[in-house]
């Protein structure tokens, strides 16, 4: 194991963390807030951290990052943004208690968007404005960021960006890396700025348009207002924010190839036309059971609809209403719901559309299998065979994330949280969904939660956002041997 490179790494992606929680500051003085000195202080110290671990392991014999070097960095590097981004709640006084400080940062990082914060609104501009910069930088991933600007992890780069991006399958818009990172964040900016535009002219002022737009890309959810998007009655904006969390739920090669005029492929993308058509279908199911529950008019009742099923759907986490009110059948669907996940390769959390389809079409056909034993029946997934690698691993992945979730849901009702609650937690954590059911769900928060759940659903959302492997792997005897 190469533990000069792994901190070498780890040392830069600190600096990065410190730079950019001084881009707040522009905000505090705009609104005159008087966060300026804890970003000032944070920033500074965070950065001359990562600059003397740098500094101090630069010189390494061995430049190439090998599979278990790429897993270690990647686990580490994101427990390490957690840590230190943390560092300007604590030094304001926004979130006094570490754990509840580290919690909200995991959250963001995590693009979760579990919060344990009671009254938002009086956080001042520039910690909101980091706040949400953490969902942006968490969802492309900040190690792809890394290795879009810093030129030495092309080395080795594909063990790190195959540990940090999601999904079954490790989608390349470029033979190097390095490109197919460009690329990725190229897309997520264009997104980011077009939907900054469109919620401007949506009546949004600038800020609240930055910061909102960041955390629908990133699908992570958080807001600004207490209220999360219900502050902003506007059907215009519920329909903005509605199709971005449906672009940001997609895997991004779709928006690379619909950029580049080919949207032939949409046509044969399996995952796609499943994602599209799940939403559709369950909102308008969930529009129907509601409607006469709620005093909605029937266009409300589907936009609501919608924009709930597309925000639990694609893990982003936003609320527009009370759904906990909502019909019985529609909360356990969107109990349901919140196994699901967007994309792979999107900046959605969740099992992912396409383990689903495989995991699906695998069992159907295994019925065909049965009556005809010896006939090769493959699955198809985008017109091609998928291999029985794959199969497995979406099968391992699965038994993986529902047994996790059982023991999460055991491991906090231990700590005297009612089951329901204790379920709708940990698969919101680990689903990086944000809200959940119980004394989590819409209208909620976590800081009533003792502060051993809180860690305990802090590790959940690294095994969620890194899909569990990679962090899993971490804690196996043969990732240490040689």
């Amino acid at each position: 194991m190469n533990y000069k490179i792994i901190a070498n790494i780890i040392g830069f992606l600190i600096i990065l963390i410190g730079f950019f929680m001084l881009l707040g500051i522009p905000f505090s003085v705009y609104y005159g807030t008087d966060d300026i000195p804890a970003l000032l202080i944070s920033g500074l110290s965070t950065s001359l951290i990562g600059f003397i671990i740098w500094i101090l392991t630069r010189k390494s014999e061995k430049k190439e990052i090998g599979k278990r070097e790429g897993y270690l960095i990647v686990t580490v590097g994101w427990i390490s943004m957690a840590l230190f981004g943390a560092i300007p709640f604590i030094v304001y006084g926004a979130i006094p208690n570490y754990t509840d400080a580290f919690f909200e940062t995991m959250s963001g990082f995590t693009t979760t968007g579990a919060t344990i914060l009671t009254d938002i609104e009086v956080v001042p501009a520039g910690l909101l404005f980091w706040r949400s910069l953490t969902q942006w930088l968490g969802g492309m991933g900040i190690i792809v960021l890394s290795l879009a600007i810093l030129p030495i992890l092309g080395i080795g780069g594909m063990q790190l960006f195959s540990a940090e991006v999601p999904g079954i399958t490790k989608d390349k818009l470029h033979p190097r890396v390095r490109e197919t990172a460009k690329r990725l964040w190229g897309i997520y900016v264009i997104l980011t700025g077009t939907e900054m535009i469109l919620l401007l002219i949506g009546g949004m002022n600038l800020f609240d348009a930055i910061t909102h737009s960041f955390t629908t890309m990133a699908t992570g959810g958080f807001s600004t207002k207490n209220a999360s998007t219900a502050y902003f009655q506007s059907p215009f904006i519920q329909y903005v924010f509605i199709l971005f969390m449906i672009f940001a739920g997609m895997n991004f090669t779709i928006h690379y190839l619909a950029f580049h005029g080919k949207f032939e492929f949409l046509k044969m993308n399996t995952e796609f036309r499943f994602y599209i058509i799940f939403i559709f279908v369950t909102a308008a199911v969930i529009a129907i059971i509601h409607l006469p529950h709620v005093d909605f008019h029937w266009e409300e009742s589907i936009r609501q609809s919608l924009f709930h099923v597309t925000s639990i759907v694609t893990t982003t986490g936003y609320v527009s209403s009370d759904y906990e009110n909502w019909a019985p059948f529609s909360r356990m669907i969107f109990f349901a719901l919140l196994f699901m996940g967007g994309c792979a390769g999107s900046t959605g959390g969740g099992i992912k559309f396409a383990r689903h389809y495989v995991l699906i079409k695998n069992g159907l056909l295994e019925l065909k299998r049965l009556i005809h034993p010896r006939a090769v029946i493959p699955v198809r997934f985008n017109g091609k065979a998928v291999s029985a690698d794959i199969i497995s691993n979406v099968q391992a992945f699965f038994i993986f994330y529902i047994g996790l979730t059982v023991i999460g849901a055991v491991l906090l009702s231990l700590t005297g949280i009612d089951f329901i609650t204790a379920a709708g937690a940990v698969a919101t954590c680990i689903g990086n969904v944000g809200p959940g059911i119980g004394t989590v769900g819409p209208v909620s928060n976590f800081a009533h939660l003792p502060d051993v759940a809180k860690w305990i659903l802090s590790f959940y959302m690294l095994l969620g956002r890194l899909e569990l492997f990679t962090v899993l792997l971490i804690f196996s005897p043969a990732f240490w041997h040689k």
